[in-house]
């Protein structure tokens, strides 16, 4: 666990995949704690551990917080629900019924995955008591001990997606919305950060719009899942916009050129070519073979997203 901001903001490896490509955010004001994204089931102890050294535990939690419901920040909520006997859910209320009702959740992840990969990377999800979960819309706040958290629709990774704006430290728990920005993948305190359009509700246009209302708040710092905070710039945010309409084309241009049912496999060559090239051409201490390696796997679920949303977008 480390401290990421000195107002209580603390960062927990979630461990998914690898180190450094998942994060999990504690909130604490006085002793009382809000999780903001949950990693999986396999999470869990790493966030017991951060109680333990903050002299807390699980009874301390009022409220875990899930940015949006796609397994990697959501997959651990039922187990931590479990532990969290004072805690509530909160959840975008597009999301809420598959945290009281998983199985489509499920099945929708086990076709993408397999069963046996979403067995080692997710576990058991069960269902959360409906009484228990909480739905935010857009422009609500909740309160921690008096600390306030307001919550924003930001649509565009996914439908079900709100990002938290901590007024008491001028951050943004940011989930997806502002993309991926990997510790390995920064450079003098900057960070090269990506779009990301996994399966299955990418809409470009809305994501552009979620973009700038976030900075609308003007926030010091964004706290992504992937990977904690970074301090965002006119560049950065200039770069996620132009990403997202390379994705497009890129999108378009496969499209032209591919049989439908290859589309995904041979898109996510050029969408990782593409942000390998682009990577190190912003940062030029970062070699090709290091952003390859860590732009890989997010390349190949872009390109999912993008053939599932062009198909919709042309039988619509």
């Amino acid at each position: 666990m480390e401290v990421t901001h000195k107002s209580g903001i603390y960062a927990i490896d979630a461990l998914y995949y690898q180190p450094e490509l998942a994060s999990i955010h504690l909130i604490r004001e006085g002793n009382r704690i809000a999780i903001v994204d949950t990693g999986t089931q396999y999470s869990v102890p790493q966030i017991e551990q951060a109680l333990a050294q903050l002299n807390l535990s699980f009874a301390n939690v009022d409220l875990v917080i899930l940015t949006h419901i796609h397994l990697d920040h959501a997959g651990g909520a039922s187990r931590l629900m479990a532990l969290c006997e004072n805690a509530q859910l909160v959840v975008h209320p597009k999301g809420a019924r598959h945290m009281a009702d998983p199985s489509k959740l499920i099945a929708g992840s086990t076709a993408v995955y397999g069963e046996k990969e979403f067995a080692r990377l997710y576990g058991e999800i069960n269902p959360i008591d409906a009484d228990r979960i909480v739905q935010p819309e857009d422009g609500d706040i909740l309160s921690l001990a008096g600390r306030k958290l307001e919550f924003i629709d930001t649509p565009g990774h996914a439908n079900h997606h709100h990002c938290i704006i901590d007024h008491a430290s001028t951050s943004v728990f940011t989930g997806d919305t502002l993309g991926v920005g990997y510790r390995a993948l920064r450079s003098n305190g900057e960070a090269f950060v990506a779009p990301t359009t996994t399966p299955v509700q990418f809409n470009p246009e809305a994501l552009h719009q979620s973009i700038d209302k976030v900075m609308s708040y003007q926030p010091e710092r964004l706290i992504l899942t992937h990977y904690s905070a970074v301090t965002p710039s006119t560049r950065m945010i200039a770069s996620l916009h132009e990403q997202i309409d390379d994705f497009v084309r890129l999108t378009q241009k496969a499209a032209e050129t591919v049989d439908s049912k290859n589309m995904a496999n041979q898109l996510g060559d050029h969408v990782l070519d593409y942000l390998a090239q682009r990577c190190i051409n912003e940062f030029s201490s970062i070699s090709e073979e290091l952003a390859r390696q860590w732009l890989k796997l997010d390349a190949h679920l872009n390109a999912q997203g993008l053939a599932f949303w062009w198909t919709q977008r042309r039988t619509a």
